[in-house]
């Protein structure tokens, strides 16, 4: 591996684009401490208190939305506005043609999730300002029309500054932009949970139970690792066909079937939707409000609730990102076909069927992380700021963000004749898809 290191100053193009990514990343950390016009800092923490969707919120935006910078949004809404517009591509024909027509469609789907990200910009602005002000942790002589035009500027600014960051990096640096950009928050977060775990080690067993905690963590990260590149090998065999005087075609490949095909927006859907209701019940004095945010926010039925949300939201978003039929045709169009099954709808359902049953694997293994922490937190005593940094939803994100960006590394190696980073004798990075 430290050969694989070494060879990468020896590319030029290859060295530029990384240091091109750091110089973007630290950008993106210095914009979270520019403070936006009119918070109390102070008064505000009590605001974003455990047990509400700013709390998800805050660990996607590195804790720029605790600080309330002028990134305080985040990329989230740019997220948001990708799975929308990706869930329209389903039931309306005319941005499912656009999908279909190549880069100049794609160009288009982008132009309007861009779009879509400054109208949900606009709104989550507006409604934490109102917010803000009605918690009254604005600065005396703050607040009215001239507050909420110069919130709502002024944090849409950040989130498109934080969308051009991340095109930026994409198309000159090296991983996918946005995904990095996520990555570097909560990365950025794990020193100090390192730090508040050593002074808090006497909590759960000392010195041998913090290493024995450093040990858990990285067990579950090679747990992640494992199911992030676990797939199903479908055969596939392709008839040979004479086309001119040649010979083409007669070989056999394979269709990898991911058992996590949907990544980490289950976690993520099934979270903002139980911590609504306690998001709403800060904000309104309702005693039936509260209590449901109180059922909602601990206990077991907090943890029925939220598995069979991320199971239901995996299956969901694997049938809208993957469709059999269209697999199934494309391979027929090609002269493929699956030994032992027909082409044609036969090859569609046999498919299905075999997704299907990996979905369950995959749903359960979401489940499995993303519970955890809670699990470190009521049955071990792990402080909840140290379970949540080095599990569930942010672990996943770390893990399947660091395995895509060095398998683009590796890429650029293996392409000029270099050695992988992990050598031939240990194998090759590969992401995600």
């Amino acid at each position: 591996m430290a050969s694989g290191i070494a060879n990468i100053t020896k590319i030029p193009e290859l060295r530029k684009r990384i240091l091109f990514t750091i110089a973007m990343i630290g950008l993106y950390r210095i914009g979270i401490f520019v403070p936006t016009p009119g918070i109390n800092v102070e008064a505000l923490q009590r605001v974003f208190a455990s047990g509400t969707v700013f709390e998800i919120f805050n660990l996607f935006s590195g804790g720029a939305l605790e600080n309330f910078s002028v990134l305080a949004l985040g990329i989230m809404p740019y997220i948001s506005a990708s799975i929308i517009i990706q869930l329209l591509t389903v039931v309306v024909p005319s941005l499912s043609q656009l999908q279909k027509e190549g880069e100049s469609g794609r160009q288009k789907i982008s132009q309007y999730t861009r779009y879509g990200t400054v109208l949900l910009c606009c709104v989550q602005s507006f409604g934490i300002a109102f917010g803000l002000q009605q918690q009254g942790v604005l600065l005396s002589g703050v607040g009215g029309p001239s507050f909420f035009f110069t919130t709502l500027v002024t944090l849409t600014a950040g989130t498109i500054l934080l969308m051009w960051l991340g095109e930026q990096i994409t198309e000159r640096g090296i991983g996918n932009g946005i995904s990095l950009i996520i990555f570097a928050g909560i990365v950025a977060r794990i020193p100090s949970g390192f730090r508040d775990a050593w002074s808090t080690k006497d909590q759960f067993g000392g010195l041998f139970g913090f290493l024995l905690l450093v040990a858990f963590i990285v067990g579950i990260i090679a747990t992640i690792i494992f199911f992030e590149r676990a797939h199903r090998r479908i055969p596939i065999q392709y008839a040979k066909r004479v086309i001119g005087r040649k010979l083409y075609g007669g070989q056999s490949t394979h269709l990898p079937l991911k058992i996590n095909t949907a990544g980490v927006i289950p976690p993520i859907f099934a979270s903002s939707l139980i911590l609504f209701p306690a998001t709403i019940a800060q904000f309104v004095q309702n005693e039936k409000i509260q209590s449901l945010a109180m059922m909602l926010s601990q206990g077991w039925p907090h943890l029925i609730l939220y598995i069979g949300l991320i199971i239901f939201f995996t299956y969901f978003y694997t049938a809208v990102t993957f469709n059999p039929v269209d697999v199934a045709d494309n391979i027929k169009k090609h002269g493929g076909f699956i030994p032992g099954i027909r082409p044609g709808s036969n090859t569609s359902d046999f498919i299905d069927r075999i997704l299907s049953r990996i979905t369950l694997g995959g749903a359960l293994y979401l489940s499995f992380v993303c519970v955890l922490p809670q699990i470190l937190i009521s049955q071990f005593g792990i402080p909840s700021n140290l379970a949540f940094t080095f599990g569930g939803t942010s672990l996943l994100i770390v893990v399947g963000v660091g395995i895509d960006t060095l398998s683009q590394i590796e890429t650029h190696l293996l392409s000029r004749q270099y050695e992988g980073l992990m050598g031939e004798r240990i194998g090759r990075f590969r992401g995600r898809r």
